[in-house]
């Protein structure tokens, strides 16, 4: 097993990525000026919307409004609720949508239509706000929703091609929310969880035009093998559909700040490293365990004087990669461990190799498991506990994997979401 302060080391730059992601310490230098005239209206979504919606009201007072998080996600980690004095913050299902979030995305609909000339809206989104706000167009049921989510994250399709179908079949993505409030002012202010930082693709961009089509969803779809339910393969045809693109008239009011950012957090990780870090990009994506075979590859060049990374160093990364699930897999795991395993199995017998991966946001996949650690000797130590690497893999079940060996990152909710993080220490 590496080291424990190796460990400490890795877990130091998580901490540090994940804290300079946090709402109360990256909203306030983005919010404009409280309106001193007309109506003020808070909505949101996201992992971090409830403690976006806090940082807000310490700079700006009480408002009126109400967001949505996930369960759980409310109470951050020092298990104290939220401070909200006005804003209402619900919870609801991620990342299969509920029945709760079709509710409380109904209701900001109606709070944005409420608004006129002279009246702000603001908007807080962030990653999982595709999830929490499932308001499925006019025909469209809650249930075909859920199984349309269910069967675009069993099918490895890249996130933004699952948020331009998701978009598409929904009341208030794709700008819909922002032309609802028309001619009000619209603020967004964004915690990017997506490669690259476009605002169409963070949630969904429920105030952003959306630069793609229903051709293009529904093209996804026929790619990825997805036969969709009526309800979904009726509104896709259907041209009333088409969400509003940039530059619509109804969106003319409107504009985004990205508030925190993956690229930003992995600058923070890199400032407190003790050792040279090499950033590798914020926007790596691909098939999560070939993902961790090729960084693993890279690590054992490293370690093994072969690479233009000269040891000691750190290979850092974020992003969002993708798991394809095999038919009959019953194991728990999370892209992190997905891409872990493939890690370990790369560099498995070399010495001086340790890494972590995970979620900002404390949740790899659908368990409480923020990630994992590991280092080369994980594939022998996952062999003498009984659940070699290979079989582990063939389950997707990097999650007990990781149980089994002590290895698990567990943090709780950490009340923001800046996606996926990867640090490599190479001795």
């Amino acid at each position: 097993m590496s080291g424990a302060s190796d460990r400490a080391l890795l877990r130091a730059l998580f901490d540090a990525a994940v804290a300079a992601a946090q709402p109360a310490r990256a909203l306030p230098p983005a919010l404009p000026p409280r309106p001193d005239t007309g109506r003020v209206v808070v909505v949101g979504a996201g992992k971090a919307a409830a403690a976006m919606a806090a940082a807000l009201e310490q700079a700006w007072g009480p408002c009126e409004g109400l967001v949505v998080t996930r369960y759980g996600q409310s109470v951050p980690c020092d298990g104290i609720r939220v401070p909200c004095d006005g804003i209402r913050v619900r919870e609801a299902a991620h990342p299969v949508p509920d029945a709760a979030g079709t509710a409380a995305a109904a209701e900001m609909l109606a709070l944005a239509q409420g608004l006129g000339a002279g009246d702000t809206m603001v908007a807080l989104i962030s990653g999982g706000a595709s999830s929490l706000l499932s308001l499925p167009v006019p025909g469209v049921t809650a249930a075909e929703k859920a199984a349309l989510t269910q069967a675009l994250l069993a099918s490895g399709a890249p996130i933004e091609a699952m948020n331009c179908v998701r978009r598409h079949v929904s009341a208030i993505k794709g700008g819909r929310l922002a032309a609802a409030a028309h001619p009000a002012r619209v603020v967004t202010l964004l915690i990017s969880d997506v490669p690259g930082d476009d605002p169409a693709a963070i949630g969904s961009g429920p105030t952003v035009g959306d630069p793609t089509t229903l051709a293009e969803a529904r093209a996804i779809l026929a790619r990825h093998g997805i036969d969709p339910p009526p309800g979904i393969a009726a509104a896709l045809a259907d041209p009333a559909n088409e969400t509003p693109p940039p530059g619509a008239p109804r969106l003319a009011a409107t504009e985004t700040r990205i508030v925190a950012s993956p690229q930003r957090s992995l600058l923070a990780a890199a400032a407190v490293a003790t050792v040279p870090c090499h950033l590798l990009g914020d926007a790596i994506e691909g098939e999560a365990r070939e993902v961790g075979r090729a960084f693993g590859g890279l690590a054992r060049a490293a370690a093994c004087g072969h690479s233009g990374f000269a040891a000691p160093c750190i290979l850092l990364s974020g992003g969002e990669t993708t798991v394809t699930l095999r038919p009959g897999a019953e194991g728990r795991g999370g892209r992190n461990v997905e891409f872990l395993m493939g890690l370990a199995e790369a560099i498995g017998g070399i010495e001086g190799i340790t890494a972590l991966a995970a979620d900002t946001d404390g949740v790899d996949g659908a368990a409480e498991v923020a990630g994992a650690f590991v280092d080369g000797g994980t594939a022998a130590r996952a062999r003498a506990a009984g659940l070699p690497l290979p079989e582990a893999m063939r389950a997707h079940d990097g999650h007990g994997l990781f149980k089994r060996l002590g290895d698990q990152l567990v943090t709780g909710p950490t009340g923001t979401n800046v996606n996926d993080f990867r640090a490599i220490l190479i001795r």
